[in-house]
């Protein structure tokens, strides 16, 4: 028998390890650090995307839609697979970033990733494959497909056209779009259509249809909003446009769907708090992605580094990881010790606003505080705390 439980710990020791070296990452800002800076970038990105979102996320495809399969040893291979292939990007980007090992181990954790999306393509029940979730949960993992294009691609630019190529950031930026927007959130979206359909709570079919074609279209179209800084022809501009503001009517509708179906009496109170805050969250994302599609701002976010920072943030952290949180908790996976979720969150807001106003004073030139960059340092350290207190609990649980 497979202990999902296990696994989410592990997914959340991987956190740890994450928020650990974004601590690291602040001091190089004020003190000598014996590493490199972009190696540790990478090892930071990769392990928090790969170890913390994509585990706890197919931790909980696998218990809502394979558990009853019998497929418990075709799982469990490519789940510890996947560790390997983890792992080893752990060790071997802090010590040489994008080079023969890494580039190895990322290329074995596509292969897997791979392999679980044919597991739940052609190993779900028939009597799941009907319903609303799985249809968002198979097009969310469609979507991760689409994403490892870029890594795929960064070999053949870094070989040909080398780092410093405009197409090694758009490749980058391909996989994050289609990481963060397509495979994450869609997947997350599925798994609160999952929690109204077992509640056995209404969908109309056709609300859920037309956030279906939006949610895909704006998910399609808002990817040039990532290409807006190579200053492209007005039609880019315009694609992106039409996508920002298709994707507010999705979340609209989608919100509609959650509201009227009821979902907040069934989930618990700190769960449904989690949700409020991350629907906010939510707005301010959708309201910054609708600002960059115009030209002046587009061209300001690039060429502010901290907006983009805080942008990635502000998704990673603010709106993917405390939803991912609160579906955890309600499928009874983790036990989420408020305690600890409030310093993690804490240390969400005091970073995002360090890093909004550092981006604002060099865009409108205020004047910047001398300690900035220590006091940044300060609010990371919280994520750690945080992050371990709610670690912890778990193994304590699990022990």
């Amino acid at each position: 028998m497979i202990v999902i439980r296990k696994h989410i710990s592990l997914a959340l020791g991987y956190f740890f390890l994450v928020a650990l070296l974004g601590v690291v990452l602040r001091l190089f800002s004020f003190a000598d650090v014996p590493a490199t800076f972009r190696f540790l970038v990478h090892t930071h990105s990769h392990v928090a995307l790969l170890g913390w979102v994509y585990v706890g996320l197919t931790s909980i495809i696998y218990m809502l839609f394979l558990k009853n399969a019998g497929i418990d040893k075709v799982y469990r291979r490519i789940f510890w697979f996947t560790q390997l292939t983890i792992l080893g990007m752990l060790v071997s980007f802090p010590f040489q970033g994008y080079a023969l090992f890494s580039i190895i181990f990322s290329t074995l954790f596509l292969i897997a990733s791979y392999f679980f999306a044919w597991m739940v393509f052609t190993k779900t029940p028939v009597e799941f494959r009907t319903r609303f979730s799985y249809k968002c949960i198979r097009t969310s993992l469609i979507y991760m497909i689409i994403s490892s294009v870029g890594p795929w691609a960064l070999g053949a630019i870094m070989s040909t056209l080398g780092s410093t190529s405009i197409w090694y950031k758009l490749a980058i930026y391909f996989y994050l779009h289609f990481q963060y927007n397509g495979w994450f959130i869609l997947a997350l979206c599925g798994m609160l259509f999952f929690i109204v359909e077992n509640n056995k709570l209404e969908i109309p079919r056709r609300d859920f249809k037309l956030f279906f074609i939006y949610i895909n279209v704006a998910i399609l179209l808002t990817f040039f909003l990532s290409v807006l800084w190579t200053q492209p022809n007005t039609i880019f501009y315009n694609l992106a446009g039409i996508g920002a503001v298709v994707q507010v009517f999705a979340f609209l509708k989608f919100h509609r769907i959650l509201k009227f179906s009821g979902l907040g009496d069934y989930i618990g109170s700190f769960s449904r708090q989690l949700l409020i805050i991350t629907a906010w969250v939510l707005v301010v994302k959708l309201l910054a992605q609708l600002f960059s599609a115009l030209p002046y701002f587009a061209d300001l976010a690039y060429r502010t580094p901290d907006f983009v920072i805080a942008y990635l943030h502000w998704t990673f952290l603010g709106l993917i990881s405390p939803v991912l949180f609160a579906l955890l908790q309600y499928f009874k996976m983790i036990r989420l010790p408020r305690i600890g979720f409030w310093i993690f969150f804490a240390g969400f807001l005091v970073t995002e606003c360090i890093l909004v106003y550092r981006g604002m004073a060099m865009w409108q030139r205020w004047q910047m505080p001398e300690d900035i960059a220590v006091y940044l340092f300060a609010g990371s350290c919280l994520f750690p705390i945080g992050i371990g207190w709610i670690l912890l609990t778990n193994l304590k649980r699990s022990a």
